[in-house]
């Protein structure tokens, strides 16, 4: 019996494994983030904490689908009204394309909201996805 064990050795592999970013099979990210109207937004602290927001939640979203097999794009778009924020984000899927739409007067507090029910319907979407791939693979 033949046993062979592949190790993977990276530049600075301590820092790396410490930040928990460091993927030394997979270095390509499944999850690319696109966003729009950002210059909607007055402030650039405002700009800043909106962008953080975004890299965070398509940084779990990257962990969550990393062994799906589809390069997917996580579109997130700002208008403004008046005093009233639209924020839309958007994933499209193998079966279908995903949109939430939150609108309020607070930017931030709009994304958080936004985020968090963006998620779950991706989360529900894969889910369904992989049942209807399981059921049709007993068939």
């Amino acid at each position: 019996m033949l046993f062979c064990h592949t190790f993977v050795y990276g530049p600075a592999i301590d820092e790396n494994i410490a930040d928990h970013k460091y993927n030394p099979l997979n270095t390509k990210d499944m999850v690319k983030l696109e966003i729009k109207n950002i210059k909607e937004l007055e402030s650039d602290a405002l700009k800043e904490q909106f962008t953080q927001l975004c890299n965070e939640k398509r940084d779990y979203l990257d962990e969550y689908f990393k062994n799906y097999n589809k390069e997917l794009t996580f579109e997130v778009i700002v208008n403004k009204d008046g005093e009233v924020y639209k924020v839309s984000a958007s994933l499209n899927m193998k079966s279908k394309k995903i949109l939430h739409v939150e609108e309020g007067k607070e930017i931030l507090a709009v994304t958080t909201k936004l985020m968090k029910e963006f998620t779950k319907v991706a989360k529900r979407q894969k889910e369904l996805e992989r049942k209807d791939y399981v059921y049709k693979r007993k068939r």
